[in-house]
């Protein structure tokens, strides 16, 4: 028997979908866009570069295109996503690489119009811990007053070695304290990190979810490492091949991961979602429901679920 509080079905942990149902009483879903945005580690501010990992869309393979306006991307996205369901509400996601990481008058440009489309409830902004200004920390605040804010912040590890190994130019202690600001306005953030970094053991990974689990957090995003053509990171692998995670591996990491995870923490994804042409390693995260459906499975094996860990 599944006696998980936060599901409307066999899922042992709390669903983006269960979390929408309950606070939109509807299907919600996101478009990604493309806002143009650059990142402190890519244009020399704090490195060169990007993160060894990115791609060239900076982790935005399925938003827009960034020479197209942000109008004809959300045309384009919304097309999409009516082939697959013909009503919903939406949140707009500006995913590709750093989007604080600009002038407030130039974030004002891109965010303000899209808050005016029909059935927009919502703006997801993904962004570093270090490329948000106290000026737009008062913007934000302020979005978050007249719509559904969430501030995405990429934290993949809190291991320095690792953080250094992967480029990403900022501190734990960096991500801790902006935390600390984005809640101190009741901005909503969510989380991302990362599985399988170069040279990072099991119990690695368990440490990072201890710490984000301790943060006043709303949500994380659990993904896989991709090593994707054309990347630093696809560069060292085939140069020095570092060991990938199994399936089974990562199942098991996951869940275990889970398990240390207060249960009110929305889990926004818990795999990845690579392009197939461009994919490298690891082959199985191409199927993706594969890989759900064993965790689904193998949390019910053990019978366990989220937060049955959490002290």
């Amino acid at each position: 028997m599944n006696s998980f509080l936060y599901t409307l079905d066999n899922k042992r942990y709390h669903t983006l979908n269960y979390f929408y149902h309950h606070t939109f009483d509807s299907k919600v879903f996101k478009i990604s866009l493309n806002g143009g945005f650059s990142c402190p580690n890519l244009d020399g501010t704090k490195g060169y570069g990007g993160c060894i990992y990115c791609s060239k869309s900076g982790s935005g393979d399925f938003a827009g295109n960034r020479q197209d306006s942000i109008q004809k991307q959300w045309q384009q996205g919304l097309e999409m996503m009516h082939k697959k369901w013909p009503e919903g509400k939406l949140i707009a996601y500006f995913q590709a690489r750093t989007n604080t990481y600009a002038k407030v008058e130039e974030l004002k440009e891109k965010f303000e119009p899209v808050l005016k489309y029909p059935n927009v409830i919502g703006l997801a902004i993904a962004t570093r811990p270090d490329a948000i200004t106290d000026e737009c920390l008062d913007y934000l605040e302020d979005l978050s007053k007249r719509t559904y804010l969430m501030v995405e912040l990429g934290l993949q590890t809190i291991h320095e070695t690792t953080s250094k190994l992967i480029n990403r130019c900022h501190t734990t202690k960096e991500f801790d304290e902006m935390v600390k600001k984005l809640r101190e306005r009741n901005i909503n953030v969510i989380v991302h990190i990362i599985n399988g970094l170069p040279y990072e053991t099991k119990e690695m990974m368990l440490e990072t979810i201890k710490h984000i689990n301790q943060l006043d957090i709303q949500g994380v995003k659990i993904h896989m490492l991709h090593i994707v053509k054309d990347t630093p990171l696809a560069t060292m692998y085939q140069k020095n091949p570092f060991h990938v995670l199994s399936q089974e591996e990562y199942v098991d990491i996951v869940i275990n991961q889970l398990e240390l995870l207060r249960p009110e923490i929305v889990i926004h994804r818990i795999t990845g979602d690579p392009v197939k042409e461009d994919l490298i390693a690891p082959t199985w995260l191409l199927k993706k429901f594969c890989v759900l459906n064993e965790i689904d499975k193998e949390m019910v094996k053990r019978d366990t679920y989220q937060g049955k860990k959490v002290n």
